[in-house]
């Protein structure tokens, strides 16, 4: 099923897709027990946590393309937030994935694969472990976020696309119908208050463009719904 895009670094399932991974990486760095992550993502609806996903596809893979934004853009870019975590991993400890022979994960020979013990001792454990609610939300509105962007900078011009794109080319749950529709339903007003709200205790990626603040301030939404639900007696 096609959806049409702009020509842009990253496209746009890419560009969106990559939030969700680096935000779990991000998590190890906090102290957020990574079994805690993995769970929160799958209870969010996502098939399978950004851990594992990161494992499959190869921690160089996402190095890569840092490196290559770097070369092309130089201080312009920004790296994502869980780009500090992937270096160690892939290039400190060696552990660049499955392919690699382990990474988050271990994969021990006739046995399960089973999260890597070292990492708490890479990255010891914090005393007060969040809910999962609040890591739910992460993954969830980090991607809405950025799916948001990508309709204001014109990577995409229809919200459907941005749904289609989602929910059928990376899994993003689809009880939500899509990134956009996530917003829609929460309703913009209190997405963005949300978001100001994470961009003070988990960073300045969960703030909001200055694009969508207005929209909020309009109460402007990506889909037309019918003002009305009109009845009638039988």
């Amino acid at each position: 099923t096609p959806i049409v895009v702009n020509d842009s670094r990253g496209f746009y399932t890419s560009r969106v897709f990559q939030t969700f991974t680096h935000e779990g990486a991000a998590m190890i760095a906090e102290g957020i027990l990574p079994a805690l992550i993995e769970n929160a993502a799958r209870g969010a609806g996502f098939p399978v946590g950004p851990l594992a996903l990161l494992d499959e596809t190869t921690l160089e893979l996402p190095l890569k393309i840092i490196e290559q934004s770097i070369l092309e853009e130089g201080s312009a870019y920004q790296p994502l937030c869980g780009t500090t975590v992937l270096r160690h991993m892939c290039y400190d400890l060696k552990r660049p994935g499955r392919k690699g022979g382990g990474g988050f994960y271990s994969y021990p020979s006739g046995g399960s694969k089973h999260l890597w013990a070292g990492l708490r001792q890479e990255y010891p454990p914090r005393v007060a472990q969040p809910v999962i609610g609040e890591l739910k939300q992460r993954f969830l509105y980090i991607q809405a976020l950025e799916a948001a962007k990508c309709l204001e900078e014109g990577v995409i011009s229809h919200a459907s696309d941005g749904d289609l794109g989602a929910v059928m080319g990376w899994n993003f749950p689809s009880w939500t119908g899509g990134p956009l529709s996530l917003i829609d339903t929460t309703g913009i007003a209190p997405f963005v208050q949300e978001c100001e709200r994470l961009s003070k205790t988990i960073g300045p990626r969960f703030d909001p463009s200055s694009w969508l603040k207005a929209r909020a301030a309009l109460g402007e939404r990506f889909y037309d719904y019918p003002s009305e639900i009109h009845s009638c007696a039988v």
